[in-house]
C-alpha cells in the first residue's frame, strides 16, 4: 500500500526546507573575470552550489536559489513571500517569470562551453493557480530541449512540494561569445 498523498507532500516539502537552508548562500554578488575564466556554465553552477563563487543578487532580493544544476538542467527553488505580492493579494505574475526564466536559461548555460554566454531572446509562462506565502516552497525545473551554435531552446515547470503544477514555460535563447 503507498503513502497518502499528504504524507508525501509533507515529506518532499520537510527535505525541500532542509535544502533551502543548507544551500542557501553566504555571499551575493558578481563572480569577477579571472573566477569565471576558463569555466563552461556547468562548472560556474557547480561553483556557486559548492560556495566558491557568490550567487547573483537577484536571489537574494527575490528569495530563490540554485539548488540543481547538471547538463541540461537547472533547478531553483524559492519562497513566495508577501513582498512579492502584487495589487491583488498574490504573488506577482512577474516573480513565477523570473523563477522561471532562471531555471530556462541556466538549463541552456549548463551547457554552454568556457567563453560562450547567452540572453533570453523569448520567455512564455503559463501561470495555471494563484500563489501566495501559504506556499512555503516552489521549484522551477528548467531543462533544454534544443542547443545549437546560436539558438536553444528550453522548458521549464514550476510546481509545489504536494506536486501541484503553478506555471509553466518555455525559452529561445540567443548563443554568443561571452565577454
Amino acid at each position: 500500500m503507498s503513502e497518502p498523498a499528504s504524507a508525501t507532500a509533507d515529506a518532499t516539502l520537510a527535505a525541500w526546507r532542509a535544502v533551502y537552508d543548507r544551500k542557501r548562500p553566504q555571499e551575493y554578488g558578481l563572480a569577477t573575470r579571472e573566477q569565471a575564466a576558463g569555466k563552461s556554465g556547468l562548472e560556474m553552477f557547480q561553483a556557486m552550489l559548492a560556495g566558491e563563487l557568490p550567487a547573483p543578487p537577484i536571489s537574494q532580493t527575490l528569495d530563490f536559489i540554485l539548488v540543481e544544476a547538471e547538463h541540461g538542467r537547472a533547478v531553483f527553488q524559492g519562497r513566495p513571500a508577501l513582498a512579492h505580492y502584487n495589487p491583488m493579494g498574490i504573488v506577482h505574475g512577474g516573480w513565477f517569470a523570473t523563477l522561471l526564466d532562471s531555471a530556462l536559461g541556466c538549463a541552456v548555460a549548463s551547457t554552454l562551453p568556457a567563453g560562450k554566454t547567452y540572453t533570453t531572446a523569448e520567455l512564455k509562462v503559463n501561470i495555471v493557480r494563484p500563489l501566495s506565502d501559504k506556499v512555503p516552497f516552489v521549484r522551477a525545473e528548467g531543462r533544454i530541449i534544443h542547443g545549437g551554435n546560436r539558438m536553444a531552446t528550453a522548458d521549464a515547470r514550476l510546481t509545489g512540494a504536494d506536486g501541484k503544477l503553478y506555471a509553466h514555460g518555455s525559452t529561445t535563447c540567443f548563443i554568443f561569445d561571452g565577454p
